[in-house]
């Protein structure tokens, strides 16, 4: 799907664009090329920019998680939207197609995580030990398919694969998550771990952005969104 056609909404300040499974946020070691590049040429040629374009990495998403993205288009944007990421300002809301059910049907996790940088993975530890942080997050079923749970989460912290971790702990393995549990990787390099909803007050504006990302076109997927949206 090309670029534009992801474009989930944009302003002077603002691009959110839904990203695919195994695209890059921003660089790293791998050189490879990223949403964040392609933004930058996007913007370039619609909006006939001279010289260097300006985009700011607000947060993150794992390589192989899809979903709402958002990028700054100024320094002011970068700083204030960065600022209320820190101060929870920003409520972030996710699908997981997953192969288990939890124990009940809505619940709220609280687990303190250690990340192994060299596995580039992070486990859930049993009491608080040097280097771990607190994750919390809140789960609610929201559909099943015959081989397959929808779960919907709602972050209220930002750690290393927290959500992925959380659930791994509990025996629930999101679909492609080879790293953490599930047998069978994903032809396209991803996991079925979607951004699904942003929500916050335009960090120059003031109005109040709500933003949904459909999944990626695949059969799971399209039977949660088609059912269950």
């Amino acid at each position: 799907m090309a670029l534009e056609e992801r474009i989930l909404y944009i302003d002077n300040h603002l691009i959110i664009v839904n990203k695919l499974p195994g695209e890059l946020t921003q660089g790293d070691e791998t050189g490879d090329r990223t949403l964040a590049d392609d933004i930058k040429d996007y913007l370039k040629v619609k909006f006939d920019k001279p010289g260097n374009v300006f985009l700011g990495i607000v947060h993150r998403l794992d390589r192989p998680t899809s979903g709402a993205m958002i990028y700054a288009r100024t320094d002011k944007a970068l700083s204030r939207m960065s600022q209320l990421f820190k101060t929870a300002g920003v409520k972030k809301t996710y699908w997981a197609a997953v192969d288990k059910l939890p124990p009940q049907n809505e619940g709220y996790l609280v687990n303190e995580l250690v990340r192994d940088s060299k596995k580039n993975k992070s486990f859930v530890v049993r009491e608080k030990t040097p280097g771990s942080q607190e994750a919390r997050l809140r789960y609610k079923v929201i559909g099943s398919s015959k081989s397959f749970h929808l779960l919907e989460i709602e972050l209220e912290t930002g750690r290393h694969h927290q959500i992925r971790a959380q659930l791994a702990a509990l025996g629930i393995h999101i679909k492609g998550d080879l790293k953490y549990g599930f047998p069978r990787s994903d032809p396209n390099g991803g996991i079925h771990l979607h951004a699904r909803k942003i929500e916050f007050d335009h960090p120059v504006t003031g109005e109040h952005i709500v933003v949904i990302a459909r999944p990626p076109k695949d059969p799971v997927w399209d039977f949660f969104a088609d059912n269950f949206s």
